[in-house]
């Protein structure tokens, strides 16, 4: 009998690319373990350069392991030794390493897309993280039900993919002491001299939530919902603020902007890096 499997094993893997595909074992290694194995487990879909010493291993191109939008607002809050962090859409964790070299004591980092959370995993074994924990799910459902406290929130690249910003702001102020935040922004001024860009917007309207009075800009995904590398919201579209609401925004809620900066060239649309603290009482 075990002849006979081993001859079945054999002949399905001569079977054509496409069907041998098709069959189960396409999904088992014949390989020893590497790191390399595990990250060709989502070959042309990373998007970050690992840092020393793994940058030779084969991932994306970007730096976020070595972001200095990270490092500015870390040095602008005086660090994150012995603080907790809840780290908002770590993607493939270039952050939350970074945060874990820096002294932080415990990074909850929370992630909705399915594919970028299980490279979160792949990060983490390979890296060797300990204090970091990620979670797989909504971050605005676990902010709402959680009910826990942190010194620090993290969002890098996410508030300009809700549908509800401003609840964001509000949940963001209730969980943690203190904030850093990196988001594009709506400039009509600037937007409206990309083309590219301003075509994905689809008007504005007035709301107010929880007492707080701003203006939303809608923002269409359209093809990049297709892409198979696609890292944004969980919706076919997305709400802007301007930079004056967002700050405004954090104040309502308690939180004060102690920093700062802008990019209104970036290329995606104009951008700002900014922390804040919670004011006491």
């Amino acid at each position: 009998m075990l002849r006979q499997i081993y001859a079945l094993a054999d002949s399905l893997r001569s079977l054509p690319g496409r069907s041998y595909r098709r069959t189960s074992l396409a999904h088992y290694a014949t390989d020893p373990p590497s790191p390399q194995a595990a990250l060709d487990l989502f070959r042309g879909e990373w998007i970050s350069r690992l840092p020393e010493p793994f940058s030779h291993l084969e991932a994306g191109s970007l730096p976020l392991f070595e972001d200095p939008r990270l490092f500015s607002g870390v040095q602008s809050l005086g660090g994150v030794e012995g603080k907790s962090v809840v780290e908002l859409g770590p993607l493939e964790g270039g952050h939350t390493y970074r945060l874990e070299k820096l002294g932080a004591s415990r990074i909850v980092a929370v992630e909705a897309n399915a594919r970028a959370y299980h490279r979160c995993l792949i990060i983490k074994e390979i890296l060797s993280l300990t204090r970091a924990h990620f979670l797989y799910g909504d971050f605005i459902g676990y902010l709402r039900e959680s009910g826990e406290s942190f010194d620090l929130c993290v969002a890098s690249g996410v508030l300009y993919h809700m549908q509800n910003p401003v609840e964001l702001l509000e949940l963001i102020a209730r969980a943690a002491e203190q904030l850093i935040l990196w988001t594009h922004y709506y400039d009509e001024a600037v937007i409206s001299k990309l083309p590219r860009r301003a075509a994905k917007f689809r008007g504005s309207s007035t709301h107010e939530y929880a007492g707080f009075p701003h203006v939303l800009y809608r923002q269409e995904y359209r093809s990049r919902l297709f892409s198979r590398g696609y890292c944004g919201g969980t919706a076919t579209h997305s709400h802007w603020m301007t930079r004056e609401d967002i700050v405004a925004g954090l104040a309502h809620f308690g939180m004060e902007a102690t920093s700062l900066e802008i990019d209104p060239a970036h290329p995606n649309g104009p951008s700002l890096l900014l922390t804040a603290v919670k004011r006491p009482g």
